[in-house]
């Protein structure tokens, strides 16, 4: 997380589309983008590279 917690909040809450890796609303459907309902919500944590 960063330093602005608000902001830490905005950008964790919102789904990914897994067809075209799109940024959507938490609340979204479907893709703004694609039009695709296969979403995903986006990772809190990062991942770490082994």
């Amino acid at each position: 997380m960063g330093k602005f917690p608000i902001a830490d909040h905005v950008l964790s809450s919102m789904k990914i589309c897994r067809k075209c890796k799109a940024r959507n609303k938490v609340n979204a459907l479907k893709c703004r983008r694609c039009g695709s309902s296969y979403m995903r919500p986006k990772r809190k944590e990062k991942r770490v590279k082994k």
